[in-house]
């Protein structure tokens, strides 16, 4: 899954994210979700979530659900 809506994300699960400073190299970070911080129901460029480590990024893969 690609992390574009916001239905497929919940608090609890391991994701792969891109963080601001990484978005022009595209280095993905790996966590787990705390909160979403997207209102929306899907987004271009991925869900906004902040990991349990307080690391806040746009989701770009799922890797559990």
């Amino acid at each position: 899954m690609n992390g574009q809506n916001r239905k497929d994300i919940k608090p609890g699960i391991e994701v792969d994210i891109v963080l601001k400073a990484d978005q022009t190299t595209g280095k993905l970070t790996s966590g787990i979700v705390k909160d979403i911080l997207t209102n929306s129901s899907s987004h271009p460029h991925g869900i906004k979530v902040r990991l349990t480590d307080g690391q806040v990024g746009r989701v770009k893969a799922i890797k559990s659900k």
